[in-house]
């Protein structure tokens, strides 16, 4: 399981590191402004129709019904895929159409703030019905991709989201200089074409073979339903959660949805590198595990997955918020990405990472239920992460407003005295309670339902926070005795300082866990000194899995 994770971690970083140089260069472009606040805004609709309508289709759906009916018949399964993809075009063809006849209506639904305005408004439909292609071509790249992963070809699709992210950078680099916001547009419709287009030729190049009878094809259909949508109803409360949020900070001060936006996207690299595959790469032995009746070997696995997400997500937790100026500096501080823009956004970050062992534990408490086959439960704990989420921030923002003291305790604690535009942190702050909320009350059925101890995540939960604390306070210390050695004006002296820090700190925190001989320390060592040995072909990242 630790090299699977470590191999699914290897492809997230890939994907990530692009997707942190197309931030970097939408924030010199257009800095965290009006522009990126309708970019942002636009992407919702899309991006709902892709977490419910398109990801009923999913890879993890998809997969156990192709491999039953290539057992059944030779060429059933390209067949059915081929026929799939055809029900799915014309599904999200349907759906587009009526999201985009409706897109005037939508767009003060999603974005009241902006939509007052009526120039901003007709941009923001523009750009809205633009993006309504992105969904379907993911999607259907993501059906496609079933048969690349059955067949081995873990390359190939690991390409697939580096050039998506080439095509967004594409439209603001190239195409918004000629065509404005459309431009923008058009550049992520681009990218999500390659997307598809990579996989479409060794797709048409397989035989097609014996055509599925219709009976069975709507029996195969009906199957990839009932796996995928229990997941599609619990993947959509993290949309759902962000489209009520993101509707607040478009009534909030200029710049507000960027800020918001760039923050998620930087927490989303721990959480996909750590949470994402580690959860990934225990599902399919999970699911084995509990077909075979093995009980306490299945609960023993997942104790296995819990002790590294934790390991890991402690310290990538700790070490964000004592870096959090450095991180967005480097990544996004340029061009029009001024200094008031990067106090918000690290602001914002520290309370996003405050919920990464959360939402990582989550992920796996989910594919635990999946794998035993409770599909009910996961959904229940996304509801209350939608509720929380929502009702936290409503709150967090009235009590913000009203309260001097309150304001004046979060402009020190997080270093943003006289900045204009701090009320954007509580929506941080909401998302962020919500998906501690999520976790907690999954968390106490998870324990009951897989009978799981606690003695190995206690002791693991002392060493971890304890080695993670001095490690940061030794960064911390760090960055106080360097910042004189590098010049903090330049992306590079930033970039060093922190690096420098980091590394020191990381340092300190082994050497402590080693000193407390710390088990999940060597378990980790033993694995990267192995070599990595290839995912199963079940093990898979997808669109859904990597924001």
């Amino acid at each position: 399981m630790h090299q699977a994770a470590y191999v699914l971690a290897a492809f997230a970083l890939g994907s990530q590191l692009l997707a942190l140089v197309r931030d970097h260069l939408l924030a010199s472009i257009f800095g965290a402004g009006h522009v990126l606040d309708m970019y942002y805004a636009a992407f919702l609709v899309p991006d709902f129709l892709f977490n419910t309508v398109a990801s009923l289709f999913s890879l993890y759906a998809l997969l156990p019904i192709l491999t039953r009916l290539e057992q059944e018949q030779e060429g059933y399964l390209v067949s059915f895929l081929r026929d799939t993809l055809g029900v799915f075009f014309i599904a999200m063809s349907f759906v587009g159409m009526i999201a985009y006849i409706l897109a005037p209506l939508i767009a003060p639904l999603i974005a009241p703030g902006l939509a007052a305005d009526p120039s901003t408004r007709a941009g923001l439909i523009l750009l809205m019905r633009i993006l309504l292609l992105q969904p379907i071509l993911l999607g259907a790249s993501n059906t496609i991709a079933a048969l690349t992963q059955i067949r081995h070809r873990f390359v190939l699709y690991s390409i697939s989201p580096l050039l998506y992210n080439f095509g967004i950078i594409l439209g603001a680099v190239a195409l918004y200089p000629y065509f404005g916001i459309a431009g923008l547009g058009a550049g992520v419709v681009f990218g999500a074409a390659l997307h598809m287009l990579v996989q479409v030729p060794y797709f048409f190049a397989e035989p097609k073979g014996a055509s599925v009878p219709m009976g069975r094809l709507l029996r195969g259909l009906r199957d990839v339903l009932v796996l995928s949508v229990p997941r599609t109803l619990s993947l959509s409360s993290t949309i759902i959660s962000k489209i009520a949020i993101v509707g607040m900070a478009s009534v909030l001060a200029g710049g507000s949805i960027a800020v918001f936006n760039f923050a998620y996207n930087l927490q989303a690299v721990p959480l996909t590198i750590i949470g994402v595959s580690y959860s990934v790469a225990a599902f399919p032995t999970l699911a084995r595990l509990h077909a075979q009746g093995a009980r306490e070997e299945f609960a023993r696995y997942i104790e296995a997955a819990l002790r590294h997400i934790i390991f890991w997500s402690v310290p990538a937790t700790v070490f964000v918020v004592v870096l959090r100026a450095q991180i967005v500096r480097t990544i996004l501080g340029a061009g029009q990405f001024d200094w008031t823009a990067t106090r918000l956004t690290a602001a914002a970050l520290a309370l996003f990472i405050l919920s990464l062992a959360a939402q990582s534990i989550t992920l796996l408490i989910a594919r635990a239920y999946y794998a035993s086959g409770n599909t009910r439960k996961p959904l229940y704990f996304a509801l209350a992460d939608i509720t929380v989420s929502v009702v936290s921030a409503v709150a967090l923002l009235a009590f913000f407003r009203e309260s001097e003291f309150f304001r004046a305790w979060v402009a020190v604690l997080l270093r943003v005295d006289d900045v204009v535009g701090s009320s954007v942190l509580m929506l941080a702050l909401g998302y962020a309670l919500g998906s501690i909320a999520e976790f907690a009350i999954g968390y106490v059925f998870f324990v009951r339902d897989f009978a799981l101890s606690q003695v190995q995540l206690a002791r693991l939960s002392f060493e971890s926070i304890s080695a993670s604390i001095i490690g940061g306070a030794a960064a911390y210390v760090a960055l106080s005795v360097s910042g004189s050695a590098f010049n903090i004006n330049t992306t590079l002296g930033v970039f060093s300082e922190g690096a420098l820090s980091g590394c020191f700190g990381l340092l300190v925190t082994a050497l402590v866990l080693r000193m407390l001989n710390n088990r999940e320390l060597a378990e980790a060592i033993a694995s990267v000194a192995r070599r990595f040995r290839v995912a199963p072909e079940q093990v898979a990242l997808e669109p859904s899995d990597v924001a």
